[in-house]
């Protein structure tokens, strides 16, 4: 790293202390930085590192809410507006047990980059609180729902901040934090939230959208190495809607899923994932993957879910979340002859798993070009909302691919140009930052 990134990392250490999550995600954007810095200097004459690094605004708030039993419970609810020099903030929230200030930063300052990338006017923002959905009831999660929109609305809107789902957050969440937005602002204002349900403004293809476009950009990436996915054997981490939607696209392009997990284990079925069965287990009864075994108990299954990188595969999808595979599972699918991973979750491999996935000749996607479906997606979504219109599953789709194409384009070619042909994760944070700067640089000082 070049002396104005070492500054800038320690900076953001200093200043973040214990923000573990944020520290990675910074310092595998900057470690690629030091081309850019050499050939333009008035990024580091203009101070573009150091307000990049910062949140433009950091919301904490509290949400009191109440249990079937009656009892008051308080969570902690947190919006990190992290940078609107390309357009409103755009991020989703993350309602999980984990979620404090630091894996917000991080996944808000990856959204930055993963939002320039797809060429919609969006800027990056993240959010979420440690509540936990598992084991509420649709009343328990409503009233927390409708306690942290009370707070949250007053922050967001479609021309200023707009969330959609993440990890427990989907279609009821979204609803309960409408309706409550909609009751307190007594106005319809349909482009405030992505992911809505399709009677009330949202889009087809929004549920598949990241996982398919996880497929499509890793498509593209094997056919410019005259690669295909047809009889390819693919192991899948999660089985949440990333995990399954990739799924579904990989298998309709030729490949076979052999593995998915959760976060209780994985599964192994060498015959081929029936993927409807998964769709039933998680989407329809909000079951554990474990529940498979009862229609087919000739398949595997193990609590370790770790160990699911232990798979003979030919490609791997981690799509369940951060730092789920470490220098441990990259190798052993390295030693079993794995040609590429794309990460459909955000920064699933930690940065020893990444070094030696490259040292090693392994296709590398990073999760910032690589999950980036999700919200282009709830771009084009936004797009329907101002038109008041409704675009086909085809249309959607058609875009969708079309954007995914484009983002491995651009960070490849962006990648040879300084230097680094073939490195995709360096193409992808050089490009996303460009874009960012430069916007930067004609603003102003904001």
């Amino acid at each position: 790293m070049s002396n104005y990134t070492e500054r800038v990392l320690k900076m953001v250490k200093d200043r973040n202390p214990g923000e573990v999550e944020f520290h990675q995600a910074v310092e595998e954007v900057l470690e690629s930085l030091n081309p850019v810095f050499e050939k333009h200097p008035e990024y580091e004459e203009n101070g573009i590192l150091e307000r990049l690094v910062e949140p433009e605004r950091q919301i904490i708030f509290r949400v009191p809410w109440v249990d079937d039993q009656g009892q008051t419970q308080v969570n902690r609810g947190f919006r990190i507006e992290f940078n609107s020099a390309l357009g409103p903030y755009k991020g989703g929230l993350r309602f999980h047990p984990s979620v404090y200030t630091g894996i917000v930063k991080f996944l808000g300052f990856e959204q930055i980059f993963k939002n320039a990338l797809t060429g919609r006017p969006i800027g990056g923002g993240k959010g979420g609180s440690d509540f936990d959905p598992k084991g509420k009831s649709d009343q328990e999660v409503m009233r927390f729902c409708q306690s942290f929109m009370t707070e949250l609305a007053r922050h967001i809107g479609d021309k200023t901040d707009v969330p959609a789902g993440d990890i427990g957050v989907g279609g009821r969440e979204i609803g309960y934090l409408f309706g409550q937005y909609k009751r307190i602002k007594n106005r319809y204002e349909a482009g405030v939230l992505t992911g809505k349900g399709l009677d009330w403004g949202g889009s087809l293809v929004r549920t598949e959208a990241t996982g398919y476009g996880l497929v499509y950009i890793l498509e593209e990436m094997l056919k410019e190495n005259d690669l295909s996915l047809n009889d390819k054997k693919v192991v899948i981490s999660g089985s949440g809607n990333v995990a399954i939607y990739a799924n579904e696209k990989v298998t309709q392009l030729g490949a076979k899923v052999v593995a998915m997990s959760d976060s209780s284990g994985y599964l192994y079925d060498e015959t081929g994932i029936d993927l409807e069965l998964i769709k039933e287990i998680k989407e329809v009864n909000r079951g554990r993957i474990k529940e498979y075994l009862e229609e087919y108990p000739e398949a595997e299954y193990s609590e370790d879910y770790s160990d699911i990188w232990s798979i003979d595969c030919d490609i791997a999808l981690p799509c369940a979340t951060q730092n789920e595979m470490d220098a441990v599972g990259a190798q052993k699918l390295i030693d079993n002859g794995v040609i590429a991973i794309g990460e459909g979750a955000n920064m699933p491999l930690t940065s020893d798993a990444v070094k030696l996935v490259k040292d090693n000749g392994v296709f590398f996607i990073p999760g910032k070009a690589a999950n980036a479906g999700g919200v282009a997606t709830s771009a084009i979504e936004m797009t329907q909302n101002a038109m008041f219109d409704e675009w086909t599953f085809d249309k959607v789709d058609q875009e969708l691919q079309k954007i995914m194409v484009n983002i491995y384009k651009n960070a490849s070619k962006v990648a040879a140009k300084y230097g680094l042909k073939g490195d995709l994760a360096a193409g992808a944070n050089i490009a996303g930052f460009l874009k960012v700067a430069n916007a930067m640089l004609d603003q102003g000082v904001v």
